[in-house]
């Protein structure tokens, strides 16, 4: 058994993991990326398109792969891992970079007293219950709307009933936490756009007003002014009345053109024809008509 003949073999069948190249490559291990910039052979490439190429791409994995192990690793409970160093390449981003969220009053307000957040448990133990509840929403030990017993104040109406109460406080609760949340992101949406949000509020109730003023019969000329109220300019559409006396010539010509219309069936909107077949189909068809037209002529008489 010739054993050099067989290493020689192997040596043939896999390739050396040392890898020579008269330009350097550049490595980006974070990304684990390769940069070679040794230019092609042309008649390498010519020869053999598809193996020349496949034999760059396996050099460039070949000396990436040396530099991650020659990288300082660390053990844990899933195996061994190398420790990747910083990113020397900037990629860039798929999407823009978020902008900063506007902060709250509630924000403005704590960091302008040094309120810090911090960080409580959602779950509470319930002592009549035995077990552990959320301390708000849904089956929250905050909701005391479903009491067996509630006790009368000593003030309050007797003939009151507690839970209707309690039901509409917590109804108020709810609509001023959404009303105060809606005024909150309509002022974040203000900042974000480099306006005042007063200013922004002012403008969208004058609107208001505009619109509240022109829905009137009378486009708002006959509205009470309120106290210290700005005046308001209503764009008014001036209407367009015909004369009382026209040339004979020109009522002539409209009359025309009217039954022109009428009799053409061009123009749909002067005359339905569906509906008035509609309708002749309902009063007994054109010899009914024609017959009533004909005794009140001659009652007429």
């Amino acid at each position: 058994m010739d054993v050099e003949a067989q290493l020689q073999s192997l040596k043939d069948k896999y390739k050396t993991v040392e890898v020579e190249k008269p330009i350097p490559v550049e490595f980006d291990l974070r990304n684990l990326a390769a940069f070679d910039q040794n230019p092609i052979d042309p008649k390498a490439l010519a020869a053999g398109k598809v193996a020349y190429l496949n034999s760059l791409a396996r050099d460039g994995a070949q000396l990436l792969l040396n530099q991650i192990f020659a990288l300082p690793t660390e053990t844990s409970a899933e195996g061994v891992f190398a420790k990747l160093p910083n990113a020397t390449t900037t990629l860039p981003r798929a999407k823009p970079v978020p902008k900063a969220k506007s902060m709250t009053r509630w924000e403005k307000f704590a960091k302008a007293k040094g309120i810090q957040k911090t960080k409580k448990s959602r779950m509470q133990f319930d002592e009549a219950s035995g077990e552990f509840k959320p301390q708000w929403g849904y089956k929250g030990t905050n909701n005391d709307t479903n009491d067996w017993l509630i006790e009368v104040p000593e003030n309050g109406d007797p003939d009151e009933d507690q839970y209707e109460k309690r039901r509409e406080e917590k109804k108020e609760r709810v609509d001023k936490n959404k009303k105060q949340q809606r005024r909150n992101l309509e002022e974040a949406a203000a900042t974000a756009a480099g306006k005042n949000p007063r200013e922004v509020r002012k403008a969208e109730l004058q609107k208001k007003i505009l619109e509240s003023k022109a829905s009137t019969a009378s486009l708002g000329r006959f509205d009470a002014q309120l106290k210290n109220e700005d005046k308001i300019k209503v764009k008014r559409g001036k209407r367009k009345f015909e004369a009382d006396t026209v040339d004979a010539g020109v009522d002539k010509e409209s009359a025309l053109n009217v039954a022109q219309k009428v009799l053409s069936g061009g123009d749909s909107k002067v005359l339905n024809t569906a509906k008035a077949v509609r309708h002749l189909h309902k009063t007994g068809g054109t010899r009914q008509v024609a017959s009533e037209e004909r005794k009140k002529f001659r009652k007429s008489k």
